[in-house]
């Protein structure tokens, strides 16, 4: 890999990469806005939103594979000059979409109070909880449509109608937050049900730009896919489950142990643990375009190039995630208080607040290595790495409580999974045995 300022890479990866942030920073944006609102109200409602924060984590982000199972599928048709093969994914992205959406919406009615005492909601953090997550979960089946359309519009190498959909349903989610909650009073509630809406005129804007307006330029024909063309679909689906599972898993165990913690541990974690997530996707828009760009030039079968776009991708990476920790340094005076004005949180907040720096290099290098990974299809060697890392880390969280490590002792589990995942992406890549290098290319 050589060092360079500039690379003829770069206009393509910065194409794809500056419109994905937007798409990107759909869920955890919202989750962003409703936090600095419902910060307004107190520690625990503050808390609440916390919880249900990283359950809707574990319920949805369990279903990426629609946007990363999709993105090189349509990448490789698209690089092999096959539009309808490229279509022919899109819609099986979309009916698994609407099909888990309406399984998920079920499961978390019925389930509410189970999964929240799973949680570790107890006590006052249980009714508004509750409250925010009977409403949020109308939006399920919305979120997985923004997700599977997010995975096909990268795939097609087309980053920017993501960033304006989502631009458009997020200033709406702004909008509605401050009515609901203060002018209406519904409180955390309002904050969900200015979610609910928000993401569902998202949904419908993605369908009709897919199904309606570009149907026919992207290759796309209405025909409900037949049940085995989406079996392979789905193992790349079960894969990308163990992986994203064992990875959510980790965080939401994070939270929960959190809260056993305390009612103010559990607070600061919630904003901490936005913040660190909102950070990561600046860098995991880079991702987006090492899934899009590696996929359509091994579609192509220029692997030679696919290496060199991965080498550079890695370089931006680093730099992106120094930059974003330096950043977040310069404004620990003031960003703690943009969030709630309670003594104790900020204190708790601030005690975990060098982790969230010092982990943005680091995430800078794990992040695209996993959209490096995706974009050849290696969706096997990423599940059984995460299971590894993520035990290493559910072993240090679950000491957390005997051991009396605190707040700290959470971030520490945090800092072991990024660090084994570092590992076991970068070791077969340095080897050499994850793109091999085609002295034909360019």
């Amino acid at each position: 890999m050589r060092l360079s300022l500039t690379s003829p890479h770069d206009r393509p990866i910065l194409d794809l990469a500056v419109p994905a942030l937007a798409g990107l920073a759909s869920d955890p944006l919202v989750s962003l806005i409703d936090t600095a609102f419902v910060g307004q109200l107190g520690s625990v409602p503050l808390g609440a939103l916390g919880v249900n924060a990283s359950l809707f984590s574990m319920a949805f982000v369990l279903f990426n594979f629609l946007a990363y199972g999709t993105t090189p599928r349509v990448g490789q048709a698209v690089g092999e000059g096959d539009r309808e093969e490229a279509g022919r994914a899109v819609v099986r992205a979309l009916t698994l979409a609407v099909l888990a959406g309406g399984v998920a919406l079920l499961v978390l009615q019925a389930a509410a109070p189970l999964l929240l005492r799973l949680m570790g909601a107890q006590g006052e953090l249980m009714g508004p909880a509750l409250s925010y997550l009977r409403v949020r979960a109308l939006a399920g089946p919305a979120l997985l449509i923004i997700t599977a359309s997010n995975g096909a519009f990268r795939g097609y190498q087309d980053t920017r109608t993501p960033m304006l959909v989502t631009v458009g349903f997020n200033i709406v989610n702004a909008s509605l937050d401050p009515l609901f909650i203060f002018v209406l009073g519904w409180g955390v509630a309002g904050a969900a049900a200015a979610t609910a809406i928000a993401q569902w005129l998202g949904a419908l804007a993605f369908l009709f730009l897919l199904l309606h307006r570009r149907r026919e330029a992207l290759g796309i024909t209405l025909a409900w896919p037949a049940l085995h063309t989406l079996v392979p679909f789905l193992k790349t689906g079960r894969d990308l489950l163990l992986r994203t599972g064992a990875l959510v898993g980790t965080m939401t165990l994070a939270t929960a142990v959190a809260a056993r913690v305390g009612v103010t541990a559990v607070a600061a974690h919630q904003v901490a643990n936005q913040l660190w997530t909102f950070l990561a996707l600046v860098v995991d828009a880079l991702a987006v375009a090492a899934q899009a760009l590696v996929s359509k030039h091994l579609g192509a079968e220029d692997s030679g190039t696919a290496r060199a776009v991965s080498d550079r991708l890695v370089q931006w990476g680093l730099g992106v995630g120094v930059a974003l920790g330096l950043a977040f340094v310069a404004l620990r005076p003031v960003l703690p208080y943009f969030f709630t004005d309670d003594p104790a949180t900020i204190a708790a907040l601030l005690s975990v607040y060098p982790f969230v720096a010092l982990l943005q290099p680091l995430n800078g290098l794990v992040f695209v290595g996993d959209g490096i990974y995706m974009g050849a299809e290696e969706f096997s060697y990423l599940a059984k790495a995460m299971i590894g890392t993520a035990l290493a880390a559910a072993v240090v969280l679950l000491l957390v409580i005997p051991m009396g490590w605190g707040l700290a002792g959470v971030w520490w589990g945090i800092t072991t999974l990024m660090l084994g995942r570092l590992v076991t992406l970068g070791l077969p890549y340095v080897r050499g045995t994850l793109l091999a290098e085609d002295t034909n290319s360019a």
